[in-house]
C-alpha cells in the first residue's frame, strides 16, 4: 500500500505506525511478514505485507491506524499487489 500524508499529519501517521510494530512485537503474531517504510520525501508511506494479514486486522493499534488513515492524507491509499522475484537478507543482525 502507498499514500502521501498531509505534510502537518506525518508525525503522528508515523507514531502510529510505530505503534503497530509495537504491539506486533508484543503480540507475535504468525504468518506474514510487514514492513513500513517512508520515502525521503517526508510524507510519502509505503507498507508491505506478505502472507496472512488476519492477525495484523485484528491489532487495536492497527485498528486504530488503519481507521483514520484517510483522515491524514493528500492521496488515498492504493493497494497493489505484487509477485516477488527475488530476495536478499544480508544482514545478521
Amino acid at each position: 500500500m502507498r499514500y502521501r500524508v498531509r505534510p502537518e499529519c506525518a508525525e503522528l501517521n508515523e507514531q502510529l505506525v510505530r505503534e503497530v510494530f509495537e504491539e506486533l512485537d508484543a503480540v507475535r503474531p504468525g504468518g506474514f511478514t510487514y514492513q513500513s517504510m517512508v520515502l525521503a520525501d517526508g510524507v510519502t508511506f509505503l507498507h508491505v505485507v506478505d502472507g496472512d494479514t488476519a492477525g495484523l486486522g485484528e491489532l487495536p493499534a492497527f485498528q486504530r491506524f488503519a481507521w483514520t488513515v484517510g483522515e491524514r492524507c493528500d492521496d488515498p491509499p492504493e493497494q497493489t499487489t505484487a509477485r516477488v522475484v527475488g530476495r536478499f537478507e544480508g544482514r545478521t543482525s
